[in-house]
């Protein structure tokens, strides 16, 4: 199992990658690195899939995710795309969390095409 540092390294070089894929339109050769990192990335892990995770109400009517209900990778994939967002000392707005996921999705939809459309 991978160590917190080296989760956190991956998912960094990962979320760099995925913020210059953004900007590209599939099969634009400027992809080709970000894309050789994305593939080299996804060899050295197993995939997970999208983790159940509670919606915990505080005081205040405040829904928020605990870092702690959130499984590795993706705690680390969360909090490497959400770095800078404002949140609590108990966790992250829920709807941060819910915007994560669905931009994840979107994301690896976009990831898909740049691979469907890279020269053979």
């Amino acid at each position: 199992m991978a160590s917190d540092d080296d989760l956190r390294l991956r998912e960094t070089a990962r979320r760099q990658a995925l913020w210059a894929l953004a900007g590209l339109t599939p099969g634009d050769p400027r992809a080709a690195d970000a894309l050789v990192i994305l593939d080299g990335i996804e060899r050295q892990e197993q995939r997970s899939p999208f983790p159940s995770v509670p919606a915990t109400e505080i005081p205040g009517g405040i829904v928020i995710v605990r870092d702690g209900d959130i499984p590795e990778p993706w705690k680390q994939r969360f909090h490497c795309a959400s770095r800078g967002s404002t949140r609590l000392l108990e966790g992250a707005y829920w709807y941060d969390w819910e915007k994560f996921l669905s931009e994840w999705q979107k994301e690896m939809a976009h990831l898909e095409r740049h691979r469907c459309a890279r020269p053979k």
